[in-house]
């Protein structure tokens, strides 16, 4: 009777298993298969971006070696490659030297539309912010002050990597537009602060000094012991971000 018992008890759990099969194999074949293809997708995307990589590499070492040589045609081909097949951090790099080849070709309006479209491409502050400084310098002498502070402004913020030099062009672009209360203003705010370079502070000591003594107020160009062009990172060279003609590769790859 046991046995009868036992039999009966085996044949309902197997039934029960068979019904938990039909039921959950087809879904758990399912997830795997989507996992499956999850997988393979993001290895091809990251194979697909490698690719891209390289090649934008390749491209925007051309535009270097183009520049060196002083073929602004091959320069602006080569980068206008470089920013097409890279990733952000390429194309922001490309970009940027575009911008510059367009500042030695005096198409400064060119100039700026091509920093502009660099600090948009890349979330990285260095490349970001270097962009968008660069253009508010090409600005300074031609734009309303209040378009160069709409540029300059959300630089000065805390924790930004082009802070001090920011706020010198601020000071700057308000001489020359005969803002002397502010301009003293600003360039006591840099001259004071911590994390301001020991250069810009010792150049805004001097432009208060001369602020002091009266030539600023009759002629605001007078202030101005360095403009802030001379004194940005990678001045005499084709504006680029900080350290761009020697990004490694693998800075820019994803």
């Amino acid at each position: 009777m046991v046995d009868v018992f036992d039999q009966v008890e085996e044949e309902l759990r197997s039934d029960r298993y068979k019904r938990l099969a039909r039921t959950w194999l087809p879904v758990v074949g399912g997830v795997l298969l989507v996992a499956l293809i999850a997988a393979l997708a993001w290895w091809g995307w990251q194979k697909m971006e490698t690719s891209k990589a390289d090649k934008a590499s390749i491209a925007y070492q051309r535009g270097l070696e183009s520049l060196e040589s002083d073929n602004l045609v091959g320069a602006e081909a080569a980068f206008v490659q470089a920013a097409d097949e890279g990733n952000a951090a390429y194309k922001a790099l490309a970009l940027q030297h575009r911008a510059g080849i367009a500042v030695r070709q005096n198409r400064i309006p060119a100039a700026v539309e091509l920093f502009d479209e660099a600090a948009a491409a890349s979330r990285d502050p260095l490349l970001r912010d270097g962009a968008a400084y660069k253009a508010a310098l090409l600005l300074i002498d031609t734009a309303s002050l209040e378009d160069v502070q709409a540029r300059l402004e959300p630089l000065i913020e805390d924790g930004r990597p082009f802070r001090a030099f920011a706020r010198e062009a601020l000071a700057m672009a308000q001489l020359q537009h005969g803002k002397t209360a502010e301009a003293r203003s600003t360039l006591v705010v840099l001259k004071n602060s911590l994390d301001t370079p020991r250069e810009i502070s010792q150049r805004a000591e001097l432009a208060l000094a001369s602020i002091a003594h009266g030539p600023a107020a009759k002629n605001p160009h007078n202030a101005e012991p360095k403009k802030p062009l001379e004194a940005a990172p990678g001045a005499g060279r084709a504006p680029a971000a900080q350290g761009a003609e020697t990004a490694p590769a693998q800075q820019a790859r994803p």
